[in-house]
């Protein structure tokens, strides 16, 4: 897909990965960290080159065509604090899984309530960051499954995963987010209940 400018908010192990993917593709990430001079977020600076800067998360989601949130998601509270305006009219990807929360595992309400303007989409939290760096298993492509408005911003999520080596398998409008997350749910559950390994991952068959 075209070149464009992502704010990657969070420098951990699915935002890391993803800016590395996406600057290999020819994009350009902008960190957005909460010490843009902190190791982490430098170490990725140095390793990344000129496509990959860091700056604090409000400069950054204010440069972003594409805002991604890849944060714990008791973080997303504090995160979007200040944002009011700054993502209006952004495709805006929710990558958070709320953990041992009895309410959703994405955080759609506080980005929306937020940023009522912004298209959201979930997508890149149903497994680890071993799948994102490495997305063939057992010679398979993986299948990414996405949840978010139709029409053009669907496009471009579409084309960020298939940027990523992933399969994009939309599942249908901001409504079917839930769906995304049964399906972190049920990886998470192999994966450390039942001891299956990360590099366990999903697959459409038939259509």
């Amino acid at each position: 897909m075209p070149s464009s400018t992502i704010a990657v908010i969070g420098a951990g192990n699915i935002g890391g990965t993803l800016a590395r993917k996406w600057v290999a593709a020819g994009h350009r990430v902008i960190l957005g960290v909460r010490d843009p001079a902190g190791p982490r977020a430098s170490a990725l600076v140095s390793e990344l080159g000129r496509r990959c800067t860091a700056a604090p998360v409000r400069e950054a989601a204010s440069a972003g065509e594409v805002v991604v949130f890849a944060i714990p998601g008791s973080a997303m509270p504090s995160a979007m604090a200040g944002l009011q305006g700054h993502l209006r009219g952004r495709i805006v990807i929710d990558a958070t899984n709320q953990l041992g929360d009895a309410g959703p595992a994405h955080s759609f309400d506080v980005i929306t309530r937020t940023c009522p303007t912004a298209f959201v989409y979930r997508a890149f939290n149903a497994f680890g960051w071993e799948i994102l760096a490495d997305p063939i298993v057992e010679d398979t492509v993986v299948d990414l499954f996405f949840a978010g408005p139709d029409g053009a911003g669907r496009a471009t999520v579409a084309g960020l995963i298939e940027d990523v080596g992933l399969r994009p398998v939309w599942v249908g409008g901001p409504e079917r987010a839930d769906l995304v997350d049964a399906l972190a749910a049920l990886w998470f559950a192999l994966v450390l209940d039942k001891s299956r390994g990360h590099r366990l991952a999903f697959k459409l068959l038939g259509a």
